[in-house]
């Protein structure tokens, strides 16, 4: 891995980069004013709604939408039958593989239905009072099927299939058939030096089996979309996305349109975590145009959120690791179960490679099963498959700590991975902070004070539970643009939807780059004709990628500068130097930036810098996170009350986002870790299926989470940045599980660890 000169700095401190500026969006999103996808109001536009599926699994033998058709304030009714008939084309969307003939047939079904929620036929009318009645109306013939819901009865013979054509792909055990139907679409296998010496030299082996349920993502805004398919057959979108552009590669390919004939807008959005990449909506709004002629606009109430976009997947995992007395790691197997939901493709390859990434193992095994069950296919969600394999793999370290008395900390510092440690799926790691993120947890206050377990008598016990995660972050490809402006200002254009701040992110960087202050450039997210092809935001890749591309494009910007100020001096190009905000010439001459805006006009026109980025070097994210609980031995609730979360984070850009990232993943990841899951009746049918019943935490549930940020400077960027926002959320649930374990000595294996869940473990330890 290459390393990159730093920038120059005064005094090796740098002036934008590390301070807290304002949010350059701030005032509208707290005022109001911030335009979301549902705020949207196109003259003429209609309503939009979708039929969706009663059964988790069942043939379609007709559909039959005449009397929907003829409602009063209906224009148009659409089933699959209306859209192009793909075939099975896998593309790279920046944040997973996508098969365009699944996603087409997820969007609307065709001969079959794969789980409670699949959309059926949709309609678009005056409002969405009629298209609602209007769908009521649709008759569906229906041929039920068994559904399938566990993703180790799904890999049984026996099991109900759902595509009959799936074969498994990947590394194919020599006396398995492969030309046979199955649930399991792809096998992953990584191994590194010899797993049976490893295990051989261990004095103690712990191996234990896991499982977690399905989880939603839970953002704040549904999805919504509004499409505008003009007579001249040019097709604009507008929509909540994580990627405009992924959004407009898939339009294109479900509707087989060229690109150049799609325009995506994305509006703010309001939470994705890797749920807003596929699109759902899109491509049934843009059809639903073409047939009226008028924009059409779609908007999911909770339910349908829940029961029909993508969650992440509930695993079967089994994980088995070998040390010595002295708490040395010498070998680990871990065997992973993902549900992949309706249609193949589930983050088994990213838990696959994160699994035993925090530490140094001299050998190792890792198989990792992608299995379709009659759920929502899954999607990416924060550290895809990171916090189901940490669960696992922080939960046996913990068993292995206690099993030979030592402290957990120092066993993380004795076998943490470090530079050049090759993980078992292969990369080489370059400079990364694993063992400064878990001597930060060490030094904490929070380690460092004592808990109070109260009387032993008492209903109420406490533990502290320890857990460390990874996430490799991603690189992939951004463009920016940055016009300055005659009052020394600049305007930057960018193409990376702004989730979690990256607006002031990006624009801290190209400031500290030409030497301004974070007010002085005005960030924009801009549409897919506005500005080059940029990949997701998703991946922990914006605050890096992007801020590569803003990086390239001050560059740019110094350089048309220093010809300008050699035309002003009228003196050759080499003479000219940039010096921290100021461009210095003969005769101790000297321009500050504001002075030499002031004369573009006159000095050869507008200055406009460009910076692209495709740089792969992201460098992998570590955290270590602390947490004390109380577990009630009568009810089984577990109370968080106290939590502190360390993370390498490489250079906080914005101390405050990074703060809130590591915050806001902990919390997701407690909700994960204690009661959120998706309930399903043996017809396959979610009983939880509202905000009211899917329990996900609020402030009354939470303390505040202490942050201690560690910056250990990725070598792979210009200022050291390493993607902060997925990695917070992976060591919660083993941690808590490590906790709960110290309390009450029962160990939780199954996620959430709800208070009937924990009740039933503490009953069967007591037997």
């Amino acid at each position: 891995m290459s390393t990159v000169e730093q920038p120059q700095t005064t005094n090796g401190k740098y002036k934008v980069i590390g301070t807290r500026p304002i949010r350059h969006d701030g005032v509208d999103k707290v005022t109001g004013r911030a335009q979301y996808g549902a705020d949207l109001r196109l003259q003429g536009t209609l309503r939009g709604a979708i039929l969706r599926s009663p059964h988790a699994h069942a043939r379609i033998r007709s559909i039959d939408t005449s009397a929907a058709a003829k409602l009063p304030g209906v224009h148009a009714v659409m089933t699959s039958a209306d859209l192009p008939t793909i075939e099975h084309k896998v593309e790279d969307l920046g944040e997973g593989m996508f098969d365009m003939q699944d996603l087409s047939k997820n969007v609307l079904a065709t001969d079959k239905v794969l789980y409670r929620g699949h959309a059926v036929a949709a309609v678009a009318a005056d409002d969405v009072h009629i298209a609602l009645e209007a769908i009521k109306l649709i008759q569906v013939d229906y041929e039920p099927l068994p559904p399938v819901l566990d993703v180790r009865e799904a890999c049984q013979d026996g099991a109900p299939i759902l595509h009959e054509e799936l074969r498994m792909s990947g590394f194919a055990d020599a006396n398995e058939p492969e030309d046979r139907p199955t649930n399991i679409a792809k096998k992953f296998l990584h191994e590194k030096g010899d797993l049976e010496a490893g295990f051989a030299e261990a004095d103690i082996v712990v191996e234990r089996e896991f499982t977690t349920s399905t989880v939603h993502q839970g953002y704040i805004e549904p999805h919504t979309a509004t499409a505008m398919w003009n007579s001249d057959g040019n097709l604009t979108v507008w929509t909540s996305t994580q990627g405009s552009f992924t959004v407009r590669a898939q339009l294109a390919g479900l509707l087989e349109i060229p690109l150049a004939k799609i325009k995506v807008v994305p509006m703010e959005i309001g939470g994705g975590f890797g749920g807003k990449i596929s699109v759902y909506l899109q491509p049934v709004a843009a059809v639903l145009s073409r047939m009226t002629g008028r924009p059409v606009q779609f908007t999911m109430d909770r339910t349908e959120v829940l029961e029909a976009t993508g969650p992440t997947p509930g695993s079967w995992m089994k994980v088995k690791l070998g040390a010595t007395r002295d708490g040395q790691l010498t070998a680990g197997e871990a065997e992973i179960y993902f549900e992949a939901g309706a249609f193949p493709g589930s983050p088994v390859g990213a838990g696959a490679m994160c699994v035993f990434a925090c530490y140094d193992l001299p050998h190792g095994r890792v198989t990792g099963y992608d299995v379709c069950v009659n759920k929502p296919a899954t999607k990416a969600y924060r550290a895809p498959g990171s916090t189901q394999v940490a669960f696992a793999t922080e939960s046996v370290v913990d068993e292995i700590c206690r099993e030979l008395n030592l402290d957990p900390l120092e066993f993380r510092i004795k076998n943490a991975a470090k530079e050049s440690t090759r993980r078992i799926d292969g990369p080489v790691y370059s400079r990364i902070g694993m063992q400064e993120s878990v001597e930060a947890a060490q030094e904490s206050d929070h380690w460092k004070s004592s808990l109070d377990r109260g009387e032993s008598s008492s209903e109420i016990r406490r533990g502290r539970g320890v857990a460390s995660g990874f996430w490799f972050n991603a690189g992939l490809k951004s463009a920016v643009s940055a016009s300055v402006n005659s009052d020394g200002s600049v305007s930057l254009v960018e193409g990376s939807t702004d989730i979690g701040g990256s607006r002031a992110s990006i624009a801290m960087q190209l400031a500290e780059t030409i030497g301004l202050q974070a007010e002085d450039i005005r960030p924009a997210v801009v549409d897919t004709d506005s500005i080059g092809y940029t990949d997701v935001t998703g991946g922990s890749r914006v605050t890096y990628a992007t801020g590569w591309a803003a990086y390239e494009a001050g560059l740019d910007i110094r350089r048309q500068f220093t010809e300008r100020a050699a035309i002003i001096w009228d003196c050759p190009t080499d003479e000219v130097q940039y010096d921290d905000g100021t461009w210095r010439g003969p005769d101790n001459q000297s321009l500050s930036f504001q002075e030499i805006a002031a004369q573009i006009n006159s000095t050869g026109g507008p200055v406009i810098g460009h910076g692209t980025s495709d740089h792969d070097e992201p460098g992998g994210a570590f955290a270590t996170h602390v947490v004390d609980v109380e577990v009630d031995i009568e009810t089984g609730k577990v109370q968080i009350i106290r939590y502190t979360a360390t993370q390498d984070v490489g250079t906080a850009i914005h101390p405050s986002y990074v703060e809130g990232q590591m915050q806001g993943g902990a919390v997701q990841g407690i909700g994960w870790a204690l009661n959120e899951e998706y309930w399903y009746d043996a017809t396959g049918v979610m009983r939880n299926n509202s905000l009211l019943d899917y329990r996900m935490p609020t402030c009354y549930d939470l303390p505040m989470i202490e942050t201690i940020i560690v910056e250990v400077p990725n070598p792979g960027h210009p200022y050291g940045v390493r993607g902060v926002g997925e990695v917070p959320i992976a060591p919660p649930p083993a941690a808590i599980a490590n906790a709960i374990q110290d309390a009450i000595g029962v160990r939780m294996r199954h996620l959430p660890m709800s208070p009937p869940h924990v009740l039933h473990e503490i009953l069967k330890s007591s037997v």
